[in-house]
């Protein structure tokens, strides 16, 4: 049977990320897939077995997993009742402009994510914190309380950071370092930049480094290439607009610098799964509501 490819629906359009509680009762559990979203288990009672391609995770009550983007997986359990939590999100999608030069620690282009398993294997204080954040993160899209989307955001960097702090082998916080930090003037320059053209140049120039070198410089240490990641910051920047500012969707195209519509409704599309205009009415509809 050929692995499949899950598409995730988010419930709500502002938050890149879906959570729920699942039990099972009995022998089951879900086949081989995939997904660009990280995901994250929890177990509350009972016994779960994680399979990626190359390892499996043995589960049971206050045990945790980390899984990176596009990881081959599936869980089983086989008898008995298994109460978990599934968190699945874009981790891209929880980084802003003062948190971007973090983005790099995950890009998995050297270590894959569920690498930091031996985090929650190794240190309970690390392991209950994460429990904690998964679990508070379920009850506020549970309650859903005014400001919950803002809770959330706080409780999935809460997670990235008690990675980062508690990474004792330097998975992420030491991997590249001298690197990502010859790319610290190119990230700067292209948030300052981001509304203008960014050319791959003057990127270069910032870096010190020959054009053939740099795209792939760039690619090996960011997880995509420069002119993906410009797309990719200035999309970002047309949503913002386009929940905050009265401008039409010609207009907010000429404000980032994609002047050409069929470029602009392309790479919205691409990051978004719809029309800027779709993305401006599902998300004021959800606020509104």
């Amino acid at each position: 049977m050929q692995p499949k490819r899950e598409k995730i629906e988010y419930e709500n359009p502002l938050l890149s990320l879906k959570i729920w509680q699942a039990a099972r009762r009995g022998r089951g559990g879900v086949s081989w897939h995939y997904h660009p979203e990280c995901e994250l288990f929890l177990v509350q009672e009972g016994f779960l077995s994680v399979d990626l391609s190359d390892e499996t995770y043995e589960m049971r009550s206050g045990d945790v997993v980390l899984l990176g983007s596009s990881q081959l997986h599936r869980d089983y359990n086989e008898d008995g009742l298994v109460k978990f939590i599934v968190l699945q999100f874009d981790l891209n999608n929880y980084f802003d402009q003062s948190t971007i030069p973090y983005l790099q620690y995950f890009n998995e282009t050297k270590v894959p994510l569920s690498a930091m398993n031996y985090i929650f294997r190794d240190n309970p204080e690390a392991r209950s914190g994460a429990a904690e954040c998964i679990s508070q993160i379920l009850q506020e899209a549970i309650n859903k309380e005014s400001g919950y989307e803002l809770a959330v955001n706080m409780l999935i960097k809460k997670l990235l950071l008690l990675l980062i702090r508690n990474d004792t082998r330097g998975l992420l916080a030491d991997q590249d370092r001298v690197e990502r930090i010859r790319l610290k003037p190119v990230l700067d320059f292209v948030e300052s930049h981001v509304d203008g053209r960014i050319s791959v140049e003057e990127a270069c120039r910032l870096a010190n480094m020959s054009y053939y070198y740099f795209v792939k410089f760039f690619k090996k240490i960011m997880g995509q290439s420069f002119t993906e990641y410009v797309n990719f910051r200035k999309i970002k920047r047309a949503e913002q607009l386009l929940l905050t500012r009265d401008m039409s969707v010609s207009e907010v195209g000429d404000q980032i610098g994609m002047a050409n519509m069929a470029h602009f409704y392309k790479m919205f599309k691409r990051f978004n799964g719809c029309s800027p205009k779709e993305f401006q009415r599902k998300m004021l509809a959800w606020g509104r509501s």
